[in-house]
């Protein structure tokens, strides 16, 4: 199901995660728990990983990871400020002290001229670490922008806990 280089990268944030004894949790829309399963794919991850939440609609953003409605309306569900309180509502949910969050356009269709197929916006924040936020323009099918999504998600992570 996932590539050796995939389960190494999570196997990577396992052992960073610990080591800094950090609690994950992940927001995820575009990638419908793509990454919260490669994590916990891994044996021992429910040490560092407390929860996934798979918020798809903007209500569901609102509801679960209390969004602001006109965050939504003034960026579009796709964007570095909803990624942002994406993840600070994901924090804010159980025991985590590290959350990260995706929201993006994975197609075939829903892109714009400003917003096209392959935009995809994520953030991280922490209890300790300062917040980021960054976007993405990926080519490829649904399958491979949602897999490119994980991979840079997760990326991000291992470099904010470097």
């Amino acid at each position: 199901m996932f590539s050796p280089e995939l389960k190494a990268l999570s196997e990577d944030i396992g052992k960073l995660l610990t080591s800094r004894q950090q609690v994950l949790t992940l927001a995820e829309s575009c990638t419908s728990g793509l990454a919260a399963a490669l994590i916990t794919n891994s044996a021992g991850s429910s040490a560092w990983f407390d929860s996934g939440l798979v918020t798809y609609s903007n209500q569901a953003k609102e509801d679960l990871l209390k969004v602001q409605k006109k965050t939504l309306e003034k960026y579009g569900a796709v964007s570095e400020e909803v990624a942002m309180e994406m993840a600070i509502g994901a924090l804010q949910q159980g025991r985590a002290t590290i959350a990260a969050s995706v929201t993006g356009i994975a197609g075939p269709g829903g892109g714009s001229a400003s917003k096209p197929v392959g935009t995809v916006c994520f953030a991280w924040t922490s209890e300790t670490f300062a917040s980021k936020s960054k976007t993405y323009l990926f080519q490829g099918n649904r399958e491979q922008i949602r897999e490119q999504s994980v991979i840079a998600l997760l990326m991000g992570l291992k470099d904010l806990l470097s």
